[in-house]
């Protein structure tokens, strides 16, 4: 029964998550809270009942668009079963990390997991054929397992999952590795994301002057002769999504040809200019700290394929700014609009100094 249990659960998850295999949406970068009850189905040398109810909690962060991070414990036991046993009690307690694979950011996220921690086993039996059995060991755990999470409201989930633990316990008279399997469900209280970025302050409009009166004409003097042009700056702004996949910072093919271009030609063109100032530029979704790395690997990458294609590296500055110069608010937008709306932040910014000739 309880193989049939795990084939049945196995093959519901990998059929979610092959049709839901996208997380380029509303990563946040939230903390959350995971209580929840489970049932613990014994492995058979513990000779001990199936299906007595368990409890767990957990602290967890969502750490990328593709991970989280849960760390808690649990606790759960199981009466003796076998009929050559006058009686007695299995308790199993765990505490260790979890790293979730996220298939999806939207409402609906199946996810693989896999945890490392430590298990305390202790079994109390009496009347075994050899006398009465009251060990109890502490041990490394690992855990294997999948599920879902569903979100109700921004704040509020839950959490539906799969594990089986192996660790080591006296079983049939000797200390032996053990395998559980837990059949868990808990409620997400999500906390700490990141505010929506505020509205920028309106712009002042300067009042139109007062009309003057027009200057009595005179003879204008011979003209100088004219020189060169003062030197204009001249800027280019690519979108990330045509430079890079997502959360990527490898230039793709047709990244490299805008950048052959628009700047490698000009650079070459134009040996006078002295700098070019490449800045990265991420979106609001997701913590700041990773876009703010994000920016910074994007516009190293552009400056390192410039310098590959001949411009010299003295002549190239790359930073990262991160979120924090946007061109497009988007207040109150969420979900996959917001990442839409928030398009024109995701950018590299390209500023070179070239001196025009008339």
């Amino acid at each position: 029964m309880k193989n049939r249990l795990i084939q049945v659960a196995l093959a519901s998850a990998l059929a979610i998550s092959a049709s839901a295999a996208v997380a380029e949406d509303a990563y946040q970068g939230s903390w959350y809270l995971l209580p929840g009850i489970g049932v613990m189905n014994t492995d058979k040398d513990l000779l001990a009942q199936d299906g007595k109810p368990s409890g767990f909690l957990r602290i967890a962060k969502e750490i990328s668009p593709h991970w989280d991070i849960q760390v808690g414990g649990s606790y759960a036991e199981a009466d003796e079963s076998s009929q050559v046993i006058a009686g007695g009690d299995y308790k199993q307690t765990l505490f260790g990390v979890d790293a979730l694979y996220m298939f999806s950011r939207e409402k609906f996220r199946p996810f693989l997991l896999a945890g490392v921690g430590l298990a305390r086993n202790k079994v109390d039996y009496t009347g075994t054929p050899i006398g009465n059995v009251n060990d109890s060991k502490t041990s490394a755990a690992g855990s294997l397992g999948l599920g879902f999470q569903y979100l109700f409201t921004e704040k509020l989930g839950m959490q539906a999952e799969y594990r089986h633990v192996r660790s080591r316990a006296e079983a049939n008279g000797d200390t032996e590795t053990i395998g559980n399997d837990y059949f868990n469900l808990g409620v997400i209280f999500k906390f700490g994301a990141p505010p929506p970025a505020p509205a920028p302050e309106p712009i002042p409009v300067a009042a139109a002057p007062e009309p003057t009166p027009e200057p009595e004409p005179v003879m204008a003097p011979e003209p100088e002769p004219v020189g060169p042009a003062e030197p204009a700056f001249e800027k280019v702004t690519l979108a990330s999504e045509v430079l890079f996949a997502f959360d990527k910072a490898v230039l793709k093919p047709e990244g490299k040809a805008i950048l052959d271009n628009d700047v490698v030609g000009k650079m070459k063109a134009h040996p006078e200019v002295e700098l070019l100032l490449i800045t990265g530029h991420t979106d609001r979704i997701g913590d700041a700290n990773y876009n703010q790395k994000l920016s910074e690997r994007r516009a190293a990458s552009v400056k390192s394929y410039l310098v590959s294609q001949g411009v010299e590296a003295s002549r190239l500055h790359a930073v990262g700014k991160g979120e924090s110069e946007p061109v497009a608010d988007c207040v109150g937008v969420r979900g996959k609009k917001a990442i839409e709306c928030l398009q024109p932040n995701r950018r590299v910014v390209v500023e070179i100094e070239v001196q025009r000739q008339n």
